[in-house]
């Protein structure tokens, strides 16, 4: 009994340890790149949400918008709000994400529960920064942003063809009903 506490104790340390730390990771998935010469501020301010696959966290909500707003030189404070039309409210939560290389790469890590993080890659966006497409840590996580409530049909099929290519089940998004 003795030599099991000596091994069992530190064995589930150890992977408790593993648990938490993958939990605090922020992956890209396989074969996607984050936008290079990426331009944070210009990136800063509000987004609509037009696609995305639905998460135990956005369920039954509409209108969805994402606010980025400078918090300091590392970091940007993330403001995501939308109407939970199931309980015919607002719901609103506040976050941060961190560059996980340099701010000229359009990767990096969201917490909205600290401490647990996930990946925020934008992957590609126009040159005005009007039409985003962002992946999250693997193919479970995707969205498609846009300045408007709308995107024109070039940008959403430019979007969808990429995220095809990388190995996204398109015909599962949900695409959100802006008013």
């Amino acid at each position: 009994m003795k030599n099991f506490k000596k091994i069992a104790i530190p064995l589930t340390i150890g992977i408790l340890g593993a648990l938490f730390l993958s939990s605090c990771s922020a992956g890209i998935p396989k074969g996607a790149a984050a936008v290079q010469n990426f331009k944070a501020e210009k990136f800063l301010g509000k987004w609509y949400e037009i696609a995305r696959f639905d998460s135990r966290f956005e369920k039954d909500l509409s209108q969805v918008t994402a606010e980025y707003s400078k918090k300091d030189a590392n970091s940007i404070q993330v403001k995501n709000r939308g109407y939970k039309y199931t309980k015919n409210k607002w719901s609103e939560v506040i976050g941060e994400a961190k560059f996980v290389n340099e701010p000229t790469e359009g990767r990096l890590k969201v917490s909205f529960f600290k401490p647990f993080w996930g990946g925020y890659n934008v992957i590609d966006i126009d040159e005005d920064y009007q039409y985003a497409l962002i992946a999250g840590n693997d193919l479970s996580s995707m969205w498609i942003l846009s300045r408007h409530k709308t995107i024109p049909e070039s940008y959403k099929q430019r979007f969808l063809e990429k995220a095809k290519a990388l190995g996204y089940k398109t015909a599962n998004l949900v695409w959100v009903k802006q008013d």
